[in-house]
């Protein structure tokens, strides 16, 4: 072995690979090593240049919307450095540096494309204050904060950067002084205002100066009203917008997906989300962060704020809304982390045009054209039963019905399953009442008249087509009653989802 290395040696090609080899791996270093010393000299002469907090005036506050730690060194060298950044004074090579390894994997255009974007987050708690710190952190250049809220001890467990020092003070503002010392060149435009219906032009409207209008909306909102006047806002104006649903009592991170909101199905928020939001026409195309994660026995869940507590006085601090009846949700500290880093990834693909793929929808269609079929031919039956049988009634008749109705009162009302016999399939809608006078309505303009039917919510009930075509034969055209068809816990069940349903016709 000794002889064949003494061989290999004394060749003269070896030799001269051999310090080939060498040479090029020391220029290689020494080119490598002045680049670093090169990146170094400009990083510190930067961190040198900042101005020193004694020598300026505190920073203006944004907002003086309650009490706001006292800025320290770190919040001086910080605002300072970000006033550079956005004079464009910090070389932009130093901020590639910083957004190296996004603009590796989104490539040059894609993270232009995430730099010269604008995105709204709306509510700037657990799983927004991630959101918008990992789209700061990823090159997003305009930020709109939007939270009434001010940081509390609860939110520490939660909070993307808080701290101790930032109780009592405006969400948005904490985020935005915080997230300046890790990406100084972000606009931020703060809202410390309560999204709903008569604000949302307003805090969803354009960026301020150049009109451009929000690349994506983040809903980060827990508060039902709040959340679809959001989505509806986005909707009816077509803006991007993904939602997170609850994190909430959650805890195992492999259950969160993102999907289309018809497939969030295991979720309570995201429930009574899709319930409101398809009342008012709304069955798919928003896309949400959500949990398929099942509660247990053992498990956390939603616990009523105990009526002792809320007589002692002392609830006004665990809220921000005097007179707020505050509920205890418990709330892993990782959980809403894991929805907001989801929602935040969803938004970098999209804004950058990163393939990606959703789960699949149900596909439902199909399945409401069918139902609001047989509710048409079943309301016609009734009427000309009622007006003596006469066929011209019915010409033209309406109900007032529409596939957001029947997506409701099918799938979030009645399961998707028969209130008779539980079975999935064949489904449609019936009146379960056989109508003590005339359900037809007339309203005449001149030459012009409009007949409909005076179909409610409440009226309707879930069946198999085979079931509905008996109920409607024997009940409602017929002499039979309930009892003779139905058991006492059929008839119960039917009367609680009838007042169910009655409770949510106001939001039609």
């Amino acid at each position: 072995m000794s002889s064949l290395f003494s061989q290999s040696t004394s060749n003269s090609t070896i030799q001269l690979a051999a310090t080939a080899v060498v040479s090029a791996a020391v220029a290689a270093g020494a080119v490598l090593s002045y680049q670093h010393l090169q990146q170094g000299e400009k990083i510190y002469q930067l961190k040198q240049s900042i101005p020193s907090p004694h020598d300026h005036e505190p920073a203006p506050k944004v907002t003086k919307r309650g009490p706001l730690p006292e800025p320290d060194k770190d919040d001086e060298h910080g605002h300072h450095l970000a006033e550079r950044a956005l004079k464009g004074d910090i070389d932009d090579e130093l901020i590639l540096e910083q957004l190296a390894r996004n603009r590796v994997f989104l490539g040059p255009e894609g993270l232009e494309k995430l730099r010269n974007s604008f995105v709204v987050v709306v509510g700037c708690g657990g799983v927004g204050s991630h959101a918008a710190a990992a789209l700061a952190r990823s090159g997003v250049s305009k930020l709109r904060l939007i939270d009434f809220d001010q940081v509390s001890l609860s939110s520490l467990n939660r909070h993307a950067v808080a701290i101790l020092a930032d109780v009592g003070s405006p969400k948005v503002e904490c985020l935005s002084r915080r997230l300046l010392d890790i990406a100084p060149w972000v606009q931020f435009d703060l809202r410390m205002e309560k999204m709903d219906g008569k604000s949302a032009a307003s805090l969803l409207g354009g960026w301020k100066g150049t009109g451009h209008m929000p690349d994506f909306v983040i809903d980060a909102i827990d508060n039902i009203d709040s959340k679809v006047d959001l989505l509806k806002y986005c909707w009816d104006h077509q803006l991007p917008v993904i939602s997170s649903m609850g994190a909430g009592t959650k805890s195992d991170p492999t259950r969160i997906m993102v999907g289309d909101i018809g497939t969030s199905t295991d979720d309570g928020l995201s429930r009574a989300t899709r319930r409101r939001l398809k009342l008012l026409g709304i069955t798919s195309g928003i896309p949400v962060v959500f949990s398929t994660e099942q509660m247990g026995e053992g498990k956390a869940a939603l616990l009523p704020l105990p009526e002792e507590q809320f007589q002692k006085g002392s609830v006004g601090e665990l809220g921000v809304i005097s007179d707020f009846r505050v509920r205890i949700l418990p709330v892993l500290g990782t959980m809403p982390a894991v929805f907001g880093y989801t929602v935040a990834n969803h938004v970098i693909l999209k804004i950058t045009g990163y393939p990606i793929d959703y789960i699949p929808g149900k596909g439902r269609d199909k399945m409401y054209d069918g139902i609001l079929a047989f509710i048409q031919s079943s309301e016609e039956k009734i009427i000309r039963q009622a007006e003596g049988g006469s066929q011209e009634n019915c010409l033209g008749l309406k109900v007032p019905v529409t596939t957001g109705d029947i997506a409701f009162l099918a799938e979030e009302l009645y399961k998707g399953r028969s209130v008779v016999t539980g079975i999935p399939t064949k489904l449609v809608l019936i009146r379960w009442e056989k109508p003590t006078a005339s359900t037809l309505i007339r309203i005449k303009s001149a030459d012009v008249e409009q007949k409909s039917s005076d179909l409610k919510l409440s009226d309707l009930v879930c069946m198999t087509k085979e079931e509905a075509t008996r109920h409607l034969k024997e009940i409602i055209l017929g002499d039979k009653t309930h009892k003779d068809l139905y058991d006492e816990a059929v008839i119960e069940k039917v009367e609680a989802r009838r007042q169910e349903a009655k409770a949510y016709e106001r939001f039609r």
